[in-house]
């Protein structure tokens, strides 16, 4: 089996990947001490990127598959594969302003701003982003059509209207108001930050959070294929797992059919005779948010309700239904 090449984030999601990757079965040694740290599977090599740079290394092909967030891929136009929604790292892109500045949404900013004939500056990683978020808001297309914004970088400069100028931020963005910039586009967890440097959010951008992607040829080598789905299984293994509860119960005969009626589960449940006359063990996986729904009627029919959380739940037809697309 040929080794794939994968690639993990450094940075914001760093620790959460590892805990994922922890809790799929992977053991990651060394990650404090080197960019290259070993897996605990040797069909597979680890190196660790920025996210920001894992997309386009997917897409190139230096790294077979990786993780990186939504927010990455999307301002990369990164051609890859979108393997599956890992639902951690959740974060938003959103527009900010300062306090003390009366508009209540970007548009009434831009509004105000041409009105009064004065440049909109913008700070943020996010150029691409920005650009297209401009696009098509339609107070900008009213006024300038498709005409794109000045976008400003220490490497190059390009767009015709220089009445709204993209700058890029190196980071720290929600330091550049007021005195660089009269808008920020900044990713936010929480928002306390800016908060806590006196801004407000007014609009979002997008929601993200990590995928795991992978390069497009490396998805149609057959031994390569083979080893990216063995990640996947044990990845989508670990995100089933989280909306999931594994129960088991004990019923009497002229109970059980009451409780297969009422109880989810994954395919059908695994029912099995008791050494006592008249009483049946069920065993089965639930949605979550179903199980408070149920439980008044299991507290009613069923006995000896033991509730587990599982580590991972492996839809192996699901899996390899896809794999052989």
């Amino acid at each position: 089996m040929s080794v794939i090449k994968l690639a993990l984030p450094k940075g914001s999601l760093e620790k959460a990947t590892y805990q994922f990757f922890e809790t799929a079965g992977y053991t990651i040694k060394g990650q404090s001490r080197t960019y290259r740290p070993i897996i605990n599977d040797s069909s597979i090599s680890v190196k660790i990127l920025r996210p920001q740079e894992i997309p386009k290394n997917i897409q190139e092909g230096t790294q077979d598959i990786g993780i990186s967030g939504e927010d990455w891929i999307k301002e990369n136009k990164a051609d890859v594969v979108k393997l599956l929604n890992l639902e951690y790292g959740k974060v938003r892109i959103v527009v900010a302003l300062p306090d003390a500045n009366k508009s209540k949404n970007f548009s009434a900013l831009l509004k105000n701003h041409i009105k009064d004939k004065k440049q909109l500056r913008i700070s943020t990683e996010y150029l691409n982003l920005a650009r297209e978020y401009l696009l098509n808001n339609e107070i900008y297309k009213k006024k300038y059509g498709k005409k794109s914004p000045s976008i400003v970088t220490p490497w190059f400069s390009t767009g015709t209207n220089k009445d709204v100028k993209v700058v890029f931020s190196f980071g720290a963005t929600e330091a550049k108001p007021p005195e660089e910039a009269d808008v920020i586009f900044d990713v936010i967890e929480t928002g306390s930050t800016l908060a806590q440097n006196n801004l407000k959010v007014v609009d979002t951008i997008m929601e993200s959070s990590a995928y795991l992607i992978a390069n497009k040829i490396a998805l149609k080598d057959p031994k390569k294929r083979q080893k990216i789905y063995d990640v996947i299984s044990l990845c989508k293994g670990v995100v089933e797992a989280k909306s999931k509860v594994h129960i088991f119960m004990n019923v009497k005969k002229n109970n059980l059919e009451r409780v297969l009626k009422i109880i989810p589960s994954l395919e059908s449940p695994t029912i099995s005779e008791l050494s006592k006359d008249e009483w049946y063990s069920i065993n089965t996986v639930i949605p979550k948010d179903e199980f408070l729904q149920i439980l008044p009627y299991l507290r009613k029919y069923a006995q000896g309700l033991i509730v587990h959380k599982p580590v991972q739940i492996l839809p192996l037809e699901k899996i390899h239904e896809d794999e052989g697309k």
